[in-house]
């Protein structure tokens, strides 16, 4: 199966790997970078997306391991992602370079997993990783 995030080029202090999209926005709402529609936009797109995408439990905890998510690349993965188009277009407006890294090995240790994603620990070094901008359509 293959793996893929979609991701800045700029490493989370938490994980030590690229800030992924989701993060990516929040963080521009939280500097106040997104007018009032779009900050309400976010809002509304966060509570779809945690409904519908399994938020893993490790999270509120606080993340302790620093593990990242990558989607599978299978029908509920990839339907997931089309479903973004609301990140995408904001990083885009707001000149936030995304990148698509995938692979065809599990990247890490893994500590959770559902039919869209998987998180892993301990990223491997020792694995092909193809990492490109992405482009949006």
């Amino acid at each position: 199966m293959k793996y893929f995030r979609i991701h800045t080029a700029e490493n989370a202090y938490l994980t030590g790997q690229p800030r992924g999209i989701f993060t990516t926005v929040g963080k521009l709402v939280d500097a106040k970078t997104l007018s009032e529609d779009e900050t309400k936009e976010y809002w509304k797109n966060r509570e779809y997306f945690e409904e519908v995408l399994p938020v893993p439990p490790f999270y509120e905890n606080g993340n302790p391991d620093g593990a990242i998510t990558w989607f599978k690349e299978n029908e509920k993965g990839k339907e997931i992602y089309s479903q973004m188009s609301f990140y995408r277009e904001m990083a885009s407006k707001y000149g936030v370079e995304l990148f698509r890294s995938e692979c065809t090995e599990i990247p890490g240790e893994v500590i959770y997993e559902d039919d869209f994603q998987i998180a892993v620990k301990n990223v491997r070094t020792d694995i092909k990783v193809t990492t490109k901008k992405e482009r949006f359509v």
